[in-house]
């Protein structure tokens, strides 16, 4: 018997309406394409990487890869001739400074003579107390053409002149304006310092403190041409 009203078949049902599997299995898919999207780096160990790169003592960093910056060697206003401080054997340092007369005076020009290089200041009370005694012997030795040379450690040429005047004294006193020479012969601030040097230019004694006359003419017994 025919009806007017046929049943929907199933195909009707499928187009007409959607089936709640299908649904339910699009939102699921949807929902981990998101969650990728949103939390991909952390599922797989992004973050844990990272930190193993910042952390890692074993893997060299930016800074360790770079060279330690070493600092240039800390030098002074030395003389061309500097180097090691002198000792007894050494050759004698080479300089050239003005005396009170506004002459030059260079220790190599002095070169087959005996010298003695007395570093002192007019403020230095055993400096004073020495000068007669260079004195002296700057005078006993003249026939061996001893030179004295008393290097004044950054005073004015006026009282250093003055100096000499008042104490008579007969040998050259020369300037060492901003104290290289001293500097150079690893003085410092230790005065009266003295070396004495043979007509080779070697080096035969170094005396820090003040000298009897008896002790410069043991000085100048391994100095003077006569001894060598």
């Amino acid at each position: 018997m025919s009806s007017d009203n046929p049943e929907p078949t199933s195909q009707t049902t499928a187009e007409n309406g959607r089936n709640p599997l299908l649904v339910l299995a699009g939102f699921i898919v949807l929902g981990l394409a998101l969650t990728l999207i949103i939390f991909g780096g952390s599922l797989f160990g992004k973050d844990e990487a990272t930190e193993t790169a910042v952390t890692d003592n074993n893997s060299p960093s930016i800074l360790q890869q770079v060279p330690a910056f070493e600092p240039a060697e800390t030098t002074i206003n030395r003389l061309p001739t500097g180097g090691d401080l002198l000792a007894v054997g050494d050759l004698a340092y080479d300089f050239v400074l003005t005396d009170i007369d506004g002459n030059l005076v260079q220790l190599s020009q002095l070169s087959g003579k005996p010298v003695i290089i007395n570093f002192w200041a007019t403020w230095c009370g055993p400096c004073q107390v020495e000068m007669p005694e260079l004195e002296a012997a700057y005078q006993a030795y003249q026939d061996e053409e001893l030179v004295i040379l008393a290097l004044d450690q950054q005073e004015s040429l006026v009282d250093v002149a003055e100096f000499f005047d008042e104490m008579d004294l007969g040998f050259t006193a020369v300037l060492d304006d901003e104290g290289l020479v001293s500097e150079l012969y690893g003085v410092a601030n230790i005065l009266p310092t003295t070396f004495f040097i043979n007509g080779e230019g070697q080096v035969t004694a170094i005396h820090r403190g003040p000298m009897t006359q008896a002790i410069i003419d043991d000085y100048l017994a391994n100095t003077l041409p006569a001894a060598n």
